[in-house]
């Protein structure tokens, strides 16, 4: 094979694309913290905790939950 070929071989593009729409549910984790009024506050309070406590873990939670969704649905069967 000449060095010609293999530069050829290199620049062939994959017929998979590595980009999935499952993606875009990344976006959740981090756009959800962003919206303050959601936590900015103290009331509800859950389990003696005010709501800007309780909210931070269950947006750890959301993260947690979307990115392995976001895993089982994209890998592949290698």
């Amino acid at each position: 094979m000449s060095l010609n070929d293999e530069t050829r071989a290199r620049d062939v593009r994959p017929d998979h694309s590595e980009h999935s729409p499952w993606n875009y549910l990344l976006a959740i984790p981090i756009v959800l913290p962003l919206l303050t009024p959601l936590f900015n506050r103290k009331e509800p309070i859950f389990l003696g905790f005010p709501a800007f406590y309780w909210l931070q873990l269950a947006f750890v939670l959301v993260g947690v939950a979307t990115t392995v969704t976001v895993y089982r649905m994209t890998k592949r069967g290698d």
